[in-house]
């Protein structure tokens, strides 16, 4: 089985900034190349201690839900005969209590909007079907007990 591994790295970037004011921005590296800006949420602990232009792990982690389901998407489709030429989803998370008062993203919502090749346009009823295998196909959508819903 894959291993999947990423390097979170965090340093003080400010000496004498102590508890509770010390910087969240990080960086993510994957792979080995490729490095991401991180920060906790700018809504959850205020600027100058996070980065609100760094990506924070709540936007990860819808982005993670929409970009499995994209893929396996595209994959589904292709294997169909379809041919997509663009996939643009304004996916959202929202955050609420669990029945322990603890915050958690409890839904996720994948708005994808789809352009087909001309001539290529699968029917409203085969979109839902490619929708529903990608969604049950997705690795990160069979890992969390987050409600995922598409609103395609």
């Amino acid at each position: 089985m894959p291993m999947i591994r990423a390097t979170i790295r965090w340093q003080r970037i400010v000496v004498g900034l102590e508890s509770p004011h010390y910087s969240r921005a990080h960086s993510w590296s994957f792979d080995g190349e490729t490095t991401v800006r991180a920060s906790s949420s700018p809504d959850i602990v205020p600027v100058p201690m996070s980065d609100p232009t760094a990506v924070d792990p709540e936007e990860a982690f819808v982005a993670s839900l929409s970009s499995c389901h994209m893929l396996w998407f595209l994959a589904i489709a292709a294997k169909s005969g379809w041919n997509v030429d663009e996939y643009v989803d304004d996916a959202c998370g929202e955050m609420s209590p669990n029945d322990e008062g603890k915050m958690w993203i409890s839904v996720v919502k994948l708005r994808p909007s789809i352009r087909w090749s001309s001539g290529s346009e699968p029917s409203v009823a085969q979109v839902s079907l490619i929708h529903h295998e990608a969604h049950d196909a997705c690795f990160i959508a069979n890992s969390v007990r987050t409600e995922i819903v598409i609103e395609a």
